[in-house]
């Protein structure tokens, strides 16, 4: 549910641990040129992951010009991937303006997309350099999980991309003037009815926060789960989980089985708490969640089988 509005500065707050976020904005004006810090945050993870891409292939003996010449085609494509995979499967939100899909301001990029973007550009690239796909593959998804990480938060100042109410230990409270209408009183319940037919857990969890609007200091508050906080440090500790397994991977490809999977499972989880899910047309079911358990079963299964191969390779040589 994208929003087309800039937001004011607000504040956000976690009541539960006692933070109050004063005046968090959505960007800053320059020259007249509003700047959302949705994109500056994007773009710094993008930078970042660059670098420690570099970083990871001088680690392990690579040319790290390569890295740089990739990364210069691939964070191009996988924007647009990114984007197209949510246009794709939120038509809705532009169907009435479509030259809307070139703004991304105010958010509206899906990481599958971008992934899936990634990696075709990455086997085209290595076909055409005569470079091994799957090591670049691992040294690359370095770099993709870091930009991750940091990409996250630029939700965060688009008030986007959180769960469901909760009054957990993380809980979020968000201006209510700041997030989507669906979740405004200017939207009757019967329409959320038409708009979420055969959706029901969706439109519940819309309702839900809808009934447990919070007033503090005579502004209204949603309730949420920070969603994207937890990604973001999902993605942090599988990050130090990939730097320090990478000396002791069995093959290459390794490294981007693992992250496929880490992420994928965050994702399973992560995505039944979202409130702004993404569904296979006409059907109830969120195309991330699917695509994320379906990429767990897929890694681990060739982790399992090239382990083996491995293994069998191994003990060949050894007979010898």
């Amino acid at each position: 549910m994208k929003k087309l509005q800039i937001l004011l500065s607000t504040n956000i707050n976690f009541p539960n641990l006692g933070i109050v976020l004063k005046n968090v904005s959505s960007g800053f004006d320059v020259f007249g040129y509003h700047i959302a810090l949705y994109g500056v945050v994007i773009g710094f993870g993008m930078l970042l992951g660059w670098l420690i891409a570099e970083w990871m292939a001088k680690r392990t003996g690579q040319n790290t010009e390569f890295y740089l010449d990739f990364a210069l085609v691939a964070i191009i494509v996988s924007v647009i991937g990114a984007r197209l995979y949510y246009v794709v499967f939120a038509w809705d939100e532009f169907a009435d303006n479509p030259l809307s899909i070139f703004n991304l301001r105010t958010g509206g990029l899906a990481i599958y997309g971008g992934i899936i973007a990634a990696v075709i550009t990455a086997i085209v690239y290595t076909r055409i350099k005569k470079y091994p796909f799957w090591l670049l593959a691992d040294t690359g998804c370095i770099g993709l999980i870091t930009g991750q990480i940091i990409g996250r938060w630029g939700n965060f100042f688009n008030r986007e991309a959180f769960g469901k109410y909760t009054d957990s230990l993380f809980a979020m409270q968000l201006d209510r003037r700041d997030v989507s209408y669906v979740f405004k009183d200017t939207i009757s319940t019967e329409r959320l009815q038409e708009l979420y037919t055969g959706k029901a857990a969706a439109l519940n969890r819309i309702l839900e926060i809808r009934n447990h609007v919070v007033a503090v200091n005579g502004v209204e508050y949603i309730q949420v789960h920070p969603t994207f906080l937890y990604e973001s440090l999902w993605n942090l500790c599988l990050l130090v989980i990939l730097i320090l397994y990478t000396k002791h991977k069995k093959f290459d490809g390794e490294v981007m089985l693992l992250y496929l999977a880490g992420y994928g499972l965050g994702r399973v989880w992560m995505e039944g708490l979202r409130t702004d899910q993404l569904f296979l047309w006409g059907t109830p079911f969120a195309v991330s969640q699917i695509l994320s358990a379906l990429i767990v079963v897929v890694a681990i299964g060739m982790i399992v089988y090239k382990r083996h191969k491995a293994l069998i390779k191994l003990n060949n040589k050894m007979k010898k």
